[in-house]
């Protein structure tokens, strides 16, 4: 990729409103709200030892998306300098 686009990317990762991830993170990961969490399932499958296939793997990356985005964006965002 080339650097300006990464550059881009970074800024607008960065430009990205906790609170807006925060609403997101909570929204997606309670999806869909009946009968359960995408999440819960996959952990309670997780737990038992069930097979994932693609669409499982893909779903739950998908309903993590924004708190990955937080994650990433607190690590890319400047750090304040404490003397």
């Amino acid at each position: 990729m080339p650097n300006g686009l990464l550059q881009g990317l970074k800024g607008w990762i960065v430009g990205l409103p906790y609170s807006l991830l925060g609403i997101l993170a909570i929204f997606m990961a309670l999806a869909p709200f009946q009968p359960e969490p995408h999440l819960v399932q996959k952990f309670q499958w997780l737990i038992q030892g069930l097979s994932f296939k693609p669409i499982d793997v893909f779903d739950v990356l998908w309903h993590m998306l924004p708190v990955l985005l937080m994650a990433l964006k607190w690590y890319l965002s400047p750090k304040a300098i404490s003397d």
